[in-house]
C-alpha cells in the first residue's frame, strides 16, 4: 500500500481547493533536496530516454501531460479523460501525444519508483508497453509498491523483477528528474498539466470537454 507524506496529502489538497484543478507543486530538486538524504542509486544506462509518444510522431498537433503517479486527480485524468482522447484522436492518428514524468512528488517513495517502473517497460519493450503499463498504475495506485510494480508486467514482455528493482532502485531517476526540471522550465506547477501546441490547458476540474477544445481549436488553427 502506498504511503502518502503529509508534505504530499497537503499538496493534493492545495490543488484541489485552488484554481487549477490538480496536486501542486513544482520546486526544483536542488530546493528541496536538504529535505531527506537518499543514496545515489547506479542509473540504468543509455539515459535520459526518450519521451514516451502515442498517436502520430509527426501529426501538427501536439499534446503533451505532464502527471504524477501518485497524483489522484492523475488517476482520474488516466480513467476519465485519456481514454477518450485515445479514442477520438490517437486511434486514427490525428494527434501527437506525449507523456512527462512530473513527480511532485506527492509521496516520497511511490511518485518516484512508478515513475521508474513504467520508464524501465519503456525501456525494455518500448512505448505501447509503457503507455498500457502506465494506465495500470494509475488503476492501481492505492496499491502502489514493489510487489504491484512487478505484478503490473502481467502480459507485458518484461520481467517483473526487473522492473520490481527497477522501481525499488530508481534506476531511471536520470530520466524521470530531468523531464521533471523541464516541466518546471516550461511553467509546470501541478499535476495534471496538458498543453496542446505549447498552450496550456485551463480547467476548474480535471474532465475531457477542455482538452477536447483545444485539441480541435489546434487543428483548426493548423
Amino acid at each position: 500500500m502506498t504511503r502518502f507524506t503529509r508534505r504530499g496529502l497537503l499538496a493534493a489538497t492545495v490543488g484541489a481547493v485552488g484554481a487549477m484543478a490538480g496536486c501542486a507543486g513544482g520546486s526544483s530538486e536542488s530546493e528541496s533536496a536538504g529535505e531527506t538524504e537518499t543514496a545515489t542509486p547506479t542509473p540504468a544506462p543509455g539515459q535520459p530516454l526518450s519521451t514516451p509518444v502515442a498517436g502520430d510522431p509527426e501529426a501538427d498537433v501536439t499534446v503533451a501531460v505532464y502527471e504524477d503517479y501518485a497524483c489522484p486527480h492523475c488517476a482520474t485524468y488516466s480513467e476519465s479523460v485519456y481514454p477518450q482522447v485515445r479514442e477520438d484522436y490517437l486511434t486514427d492518428g490525428a494527434i501527437r501525444y506525449e507523456f512527462h514524468d512530473f513527480p511532485i512528488p506527492v509521496d516520497e517513495d511511490a511518485s518516484w519508483q512508478a515513475a521508474s517502473a513504467a520508464r524501465a517497460v519503456q525501456d525494455n519493450v518500448g512505448d505501447g508497453a509503457f503507455f498500457t503499463y502506465s494506465e495500470r498504475l494509475f488503476a492501481n495506485q492505492n496499491q502502489l509498491g514493489p510487489d504491484t510494480y512487478a505484478d503490473l508486467t502481467e502480459g507485458i514482455d518484461i520481467d517483473g523483477e526487473t522492473v520490481r528493482a527497477a522501481a525499488t532502485g530508481e534506476l531511471y531517476r536520470p530520466t524521470v528528474s530531468g523531464d521533471r526540471e523541464a516541466g518546471i522550465d516550461r511553467g509546470v506547477q501541478g499535476t495534471p498539466a496538458v498543453y496542446v501546441n505549447n498552450e496550456r490547458v485551463e480547467w476548474s476540474e480535471v474532465s475531457y470537454e477542455p482538452v477536447r477544445a483545444a485539441i480541435e481549436a489546434a487543428r483548426s488553427d493548423g
